[in-house]
C-alpha cells in the first residue's frame, strides 16, 4: 500500500435503550463484549492497554486502546491479525461515542482509514451486523445466535480473501 492511498470511514449509528454506562460496559468488559461480537476477547481498557477479539473463529482482530473516556468516548485501534491484504493491526481507528438520548444512548461508532472498496463494503456491512447486536444486548434482550458463527455462509462473502474480514 502507498502512502497516497486514499482511506475513508464507515460511521454508523444507533439508538440503544440503555444509559451510557450500562453501553459503555458492553465495550470494555470482554464477558459483556461477546455477547454481542465474537467468541472470545481480551481487553485492556486503559490508554495503550491492548484490544484482542475473536470476531469468528480465527479471525481475530488486534488494536491498541487510545482514548478512554468512560462512558462517552472510546478509541482503538483495529485491524485483522491474519490479514493479507488492506486491514493489518492497527492501521484503522474505531471511536465509539455515547450520547446520552432521554433515558437511552445514541451510539455512534466510526471506523476511520479504510481503504476505498471490499475492505470499507465489508467493515460497513460488519457494523450493520453488529450495532443491532449490541443494542439489544445492552436493553436487556437476547440478540440470539450469531448467524455468523453458527452459519459463516450467512456472512454475506465476509471473508472470501481471508483479508477484509467484518
Amino acid at each position: 500500500m502507498t502512502p497516497t492511498t486514499e482511506r475513508f470511514s464507515v460511521v454508523r449509528e444507533v439508538s440503544i435503550a440503555a444509559s451510557p454506562e450500562t453501553v459503555w460496559r458492553f465495550l470494555v468488559d470482554p464477558a459483556k463484549a461477546v455477547r454481542w461480537m465474537g467468541v472470545a476477547a481480551s481487553l485492556d481498557a486503559s490508554p495503550g492497554g491492548a484490544y484482542r477479539v475473536e470476531v469468528l473463529p480465527g479471525d481475530v482482530v488486534l488494536g491498541e486502546f487510545l482514548e478512554v473516556s468512560p462512558p462517552r468516548r472510546l478509541v482503538h485501534t483495529w485491524g485483522w491479525e491474519t490479514s493479507f491484504g488492506s486491514v493489518p493491526p492497527g492501521s484503522t481507528t474505531v471511536a465509539f461515542d455515547l450520547v446520552p438520548n432521554g433515558d437511552g444512548t445514541l451510539l455512534r461508532v466510526t471506523h476511520a482509514g479504510l481503504p476505498r472498496g471490499t475492505a470499507e463494503d465489508r467493515h460497513a456491512r460488519g457494523w450493520e451486523h453488529y450495532l443491532p447486536r449490541l443494542a439489544a444486548v445492552a436493553a436487556g434482550d437476547d440478540p440470539g445466535d450469531d448467524p455468523w458463527i453458527e452459519r459463516p455462509d450467512a456472512r454475506m462473502g465476509a471473508s472470501q480473501e481471508g483479508d477484509d474480514r467484518c
